[in-house]
Order: structure tokens, then C-alpha cells, then sequence
């Protein structure tokens, strides 16, 4: 029994000498540059690795997520370092190499974005994210977007999820100095800032919070919901149960408002907006998307007063000058027709001039309008638009004022 147990003592001590003796040999080769030979005694000793102890199978494991990374095999060398990761006795062993490769997965995920490679990109930021999920949020944020970019709705609805949970928010600190000759303000860097607020050529140094992605993240997640995957009732769920701890969030409120929408339920759209106005009251955006809706609606006069709220709050948006053009315009369809379907008698000329006063004094309120938009940003079909009305008005010396600056 004695001679058995020596035999079974000596055959093990000899094969943990072999596997020391392997391992060795590839980390040597390793270190010369050999990754193919590295690579190679790996493979070839995989059987006797395998009945290894945990201190020389953590080795291995090390070696094989090295060679994996000078490989480019990010995948497989990102599945060794995430084992590795969990192992409390190894970290200090790790640190090194596992920081190279989260600076290359980052570096390599940007080059990705650049090229419009977005879903290889994405997947390399997600790996970083994951090595480092505590201070790495920002690049799961990024993941997310190169999904939506790449078209992977799936892997991108995964990544918002994720973030949703995380309740991140990617709210940045931006600063800013004015130069005192130029008096032009401009945005600097934290560590400039630093130097140039003791600085006397530069005054007004100031900081700005970035506005939160959270509102952005769950919109994300409703539109992919609904219009992707179809299924527009999580996306409505996905919403309320952010506007739970975000009652008065304007961006939630949107995002709900678009999903109804999408859904072709315009009063419930209109509805949510009207809330949103509640909070948000200088925001023209909120009363054109109302200008718009209502006319949709039929409402024409509340559509006209909404379009006129957004000018009133911002007299250079274009949209709302263009669209209340439109709907004034839109009058004209019916008295063409009735114009065009009248005949020669007496009641009906005097009809017909009737008709033909009402149809100038709709081109008559859309003159000042049109004029103002022409100010604003000298827009073509603005400027054509006006020369036909005061072609049609008779107008001679403003249509040809238009008529120049066409040409």
C-alpha cells in the first residue's frame, strides 16, 4: 500500500513539473514575441493544463487572454479577462494588461465609430464597459447609439436597458472663459479652465451642467418598442414607469406624446403636450407641434393661434412663419372652386367678385408674414411665394423687388 501511494505521489509531482515545465515554455515564447509558438505549446498541452492546479490554470488562463489580445481576438481575450477578473488572487497580476486592453477596445471602438463600422464599434465598447462597469458607464451610452446606428435594434434595446436600470444620466460639467481683448467666449477644458480663471487676460469663467440622457435613454427604448419591434404598449409602459420618478420631466412627457403619434392617436397627443406646455411655457416647439396637430384635427383656428404662440415666443422660426402661411393659404382651395364653378350670370359675377375679394384679403395677411420671413433668412419658396401674391394682388413694384432678389 506503502509503494502505491509513493508511485501515485511521484507520478503526480512529475506531471505537475510538466505542466510548470509547458507553461514556462509558452510564457517564454510569449515574451519573445513567439505567439504562434506560445499559442501552439498552449494547444498542444491542453489536457495536462486541465487536471492543473488552480494557481498554474490562472496562469494559462492569463497567457491565453494576452496572446488572444496581440492577436486582435478581442472577443475571446475579453471572455479570459472577465474569468480572470473574478479571481481575487489573481488581480494584482491582471492590472497591468487588462488596462492595456480596455484603452485598445476603447481606442479601437472610436476608429469603428469613425469608420461607420458601428455595430463592431459597439461591440468593443460594450466589452470596456464591462470590464470596468463602475466607471465606464458612458461607454455603454455609446454601445447603445452604434446599435441604432448599425441598425441591431435587439442589441441596442439591450443596452438602453441596461442604462435604464443604471438610472444613468451622462450629465457633463462644460466650462467656459471669455477672452478679454476679443471679448468671445469660448469652451475650454477643465485643467485650462483652472489656469485661465487666475488669469487676467481671460474673465466670466463659468460652468454649465449638460442636460441628463435619462429622458433620451427611455425614449430610445419606446421608439425602438414601438416602432421597431412593434409592440407599442411596452413602449408606453417603459415610459410610465420612468415618469414615476420623473413626474415633471418635459423629455417623458414628449416621449409619450410622439409614441401616441406614432399611434395615430392625436388628442391623447395632444393632451400630453399640453401638459408639457404647463411646465416648459416659453418652449415654441411645444406650441408648433400643436400648430400642426390641430390642423390634422381640423381645428384650424386653434392651429392658427398655436402658430402664432410659437412666433410670439421665437419671431425667427421659420417653420411656424411657413406653416401659418399654409394654413391661410389652405383657404383658398374652397373659393377656387366655387370660383371656377360659377357661370355668366349677373348674381353669379357679383358672387364671383365677392369671391375674388375674399381670396386677396387671405394673400393680403399672408404679405406681412412672408415678408418677415424673407427677413429672417431670405428663403427661396418664401420669396416666390410673396412675388405670386403680389403678382395676383397687382402689386408691380414689390413683385419685382422679388422677382431680383431671385434672381
Amino acid at each position: 500500500m506503502k509503494k502505491i501511494t509513493l508511485v501515485i505521489l511521484a507520478f503526480i509531482s512529475a506531471q505537475v513539473v510538466a505542466q510548470k515545465k509547458e507553461l514556462k515554455q509558452a510564457q517564454r515564447a510569449f515574451s519573445k514575441g513567439d505567439l504562434l509558438l506560445s499559442e501552439s505549446i498552449l494547444t498542444q498541452n491542453e489536457a495536462i493544463f486541465k487536471n492543473s492546479d488552480s494557481k498554474i490554470k490562472n496562469q494559462v488562463l492569463l497567457l491565453d487572454a494576452k496572446i488572444n489580445y496581440a492577436n486582435e481576438n478581442y472577443e475571446s481575450a475579453y471572455e479570459s479577462y472577465i474569468l480572470l477578473k473574478s479571481i481575487t488572487e489573481m488581480q494584482s497580476q491582471i492590472t497591468e494588461s487588462l488596462n492595456q486592453f480596455y484603452e485598445t477596445l476603447i481606442d479601437k471602438g472610436i476608429f469603428e465609430s469613425q469608420e461607420k463600422k458601428f455595430l463592431d464599434s459597439s461591440r468593443k465598447l460594450y466589452m470596456a464597459y464591462s470590464l470596468k462597469p463602475d466607471t465606464s458607464k458612458d461607454y455603454l451610452y455609446y454601445a447603445a447609439s452604434n446599435a441604432v446606428n448599425g441598425k441591431d435594434y435587439s442589441l441596442a434595446l439591450e443596452y438602453y436597458l441596461k442604462l435604464k436600470d443604471l438610472k444613468y444620466e451622462g450629465i457633463k460639467i462644460r466650462y467656459f472663459v471669455t477672452d478679454v481683448k476679443s471679448e468671445k467666449e469660448s469652451e475650454v477644458s477643465e485643467a485650462e479652465f483652472n489656469i485661465f480663471q487666475k488669469s487676467k487676460s481671460y474673465s466670466n469663467p463659468r460652468t454649465e451642467e449638460t442636460e441628463s440622457l435619462y429622458p433620451e435613454i427611455v425614449k430610445n427604448i419606446a421608439l425602438i418598442f414601438a416602432q421597431q419591434l412593434d409592440k407599442p404598449q411596452k413602449a408606453l409602459d417603459a415610459v410610465r414607469e420612468a415618469r414615476i420618478d420623473n413626474p415633471d420631466d418635459v423629455g417623458l412627457i414628449l416621449t409619450a406624446a410622439e409614441i401616441y403619434i406614432k399611434l395615430d392617436e392625436k388628442e391623447k397627443f395632444v393632451d400630453l403636450v399640453t401638459q408639457a406646455i404647463e411646465k416648459d411655457p416659453t418652449n415654441a416647439v411645444l406650441y408648433f407641434n400643436l400648430g400642426v396637430v390641430n390642423k390634422d384635427l381640423g381645428d384650424f383656428n386653434a392651429s392658427r393661434k398655436f402658430y402664432t404662440k410659437a412666433i410670439e415666443i421665437d419671431p425667427n422660426y421659420e417653420a411656424a412663419y411657413f406653416n401659418l402661411t399654409s394654413l391661410i393659404l389652405d383657404g383658398e382651395s374652397s373659393i377656387l372652386d366655387e370660383m371656377n364653378s360659377l357661370g355668366t350670370s349677373r348674381a353669379d359675377n357679383a358672387r364671383y367678385d365677392l369671391l375674388k375679394e375674399k381670396r386677396e384679403l387671405l394673400y393680403q395677411e399672408c404679405v406681412p408674414i412672408l415678408k418677415r420671413l424673407v427677413e429672417i433668412s431670405n428663403n427661396p419658396e418664401a420669396i416666390k411665394t410673396l412675388m405670386n401674391i403680389y403678382g395676383t394682388l397687382g402689386d408691380n413694384q414689390g413683385y419685382l423687388k422679388m422677382k431680383a432678389m431671385l434672381q
